[in-house]
């Protein structure tokens, strides 16, 4: 059995990083990428602005206040998604086995082809640095959860390797944050009981941490030990299709987002029409004045692709829910598809979800 060799890739602080590239007066200082209006959420920053505290889905006025010299800047996602395009070029012509994960971030299987990982990792780094000007950190381990523990291990422009003779001690000192599936409701339930490292998280029982966290919880205690068997998948089904938007004030009654509903309702039947797919889960996504989310879903007995038949579910769902506060974020999203195969059947096999 060929032993598996997992790399994870991540670029660093990624849309403030092409911001610099683009602009090489932004280099050294603080960017924060995200909208300049105070009702934004800072989608990345630069390390120069996280040393003041600012984090990615901070919300603006609060990253003002943090770094009041900083640079906010609008997403430019089209330059991103431009940029990123380059790159992942880059990784599949180390190999095919690339599972993208985002737009700056992915998995990449190098158990079948004859490289040493340490040279693959390097080559990678200089011709991403030499191509396109930008750093990247990776990771390299026999699974995916140390793969991408590794990658986040010395950032910015880090390389790490994780061997089976590392674990489980390497992970002891760590947050029981950094484990994959451990949420933040897990995080402090687990607190509740004591726990904060990963030591501590190792020696409680697999049947308790299968009560605290279900099923979640059996996979957690395997990671941990090293052991976690999923595959580098190559094609990802795209599961939803959505639009949201933070609105420019803050809205009391529902009947204020009729019409913001209805042009997402268009831009989704839109899209699932270009890719010859309809859907029958509609979800509301809803942020409050204090900045709690909320969301409500529901499953049709039927398909839909229209704009009339997405708005008219999706505003009822919005309708029906029991929101006391004002809102500040309103997303609607589609999922649950269905290939619509009776139209435009000879094109449909060369689009993707």
């Amino acid at each position: 059995m060929t032993k598996r060799i997992i790399m994870h890739v991540d670029m660093d602080a990624f849309f403030a990083s092409v911001e610099v590239l683009d602009d090489k007066s932004l280099k050294g200082k603080p960017i924060i990428v995200g909208g300049i209006s105070d009702r934004g959420v800072v989608s990345t920053c630069s390390y120069e602005a996280r040393k003041y505290g600012v984090k990615s889905a901070m919300p603006v006025y609060i990253a003002k206040k943090k770094c009041p010299h900083g640079i906010f800047l609008p997403v430019r996602y089209w330059r991103y998604k431009e940029i990123s395009k380059e790159i992942f070029k880059i990784f599949c012509s180390l190999t095919p086995y690339v599972e993208p994960l985002s737009i700056d971030e992915a998995y990449l299987d190098l158990s079948y082809i004859n490289e040493d990982p340490i040279e693959c990792a390097k080559y990678i780094k200089q011709k991403v640095q030499k191509e396109i000007g930008l750093n990247l950190s990776i990771g390299i381990s026999y699974n995916k959860f140390l793969a991408k523990l590794a990658s986040d291990w010395n950032k910015p422009n880090g390389l790490k390797v994780i061997t089976e003779e590392m674990i489980p001690e390497l992970l002891f000192p760590l947050e029981i944050s950094r484990v994959y599936g451990i949420g933040n409701k897990s995080v402090k339930r687990l607190n509740d009981i004591g726990v904060f490292n990963i030591e501590q998280l190792y020696n409680l029982p697999k049947e308790l941490l299968r009560e605290l966290m279900g099923k979640m919880g059996i996979e957690v205690y395997e990671r941990i030990r090293g052991y976690d068997n999923r595959e580098v998948v190559v094609e990802r089904e795209r599961k939803s299709i959505g639009r949201e938007t933070t609105l420019a004030k803050d809205v009391e009654q529902i009947e204020e987002l009729k019409e913001l509903i209805y042009e997402f309702a268009k831009s989704i039947s839109k899209t699932l029409k270009a890719k010859n797919i309809s859907a029958k889960n509609v979800t509301i996504k809803i942020k409050t004045a204090d900045f709690k989310s909320h969301t409500k879903s529901k499953t049709l007995n039927h398909y839909i692709v229209g704009e009339e038949d997405i708005f008219k579910e999706a505003y009822n769902i919005l309708e029906n829910l029991d929101i006391k506060d004002k809102i500040r974020l309103v997303g609607v999203s589609m999922s649950s598809f269905k290939e619509d195969k009776l139209e435009q059947i000879s094109i449909f096999n060369s689009l993707s979800l």
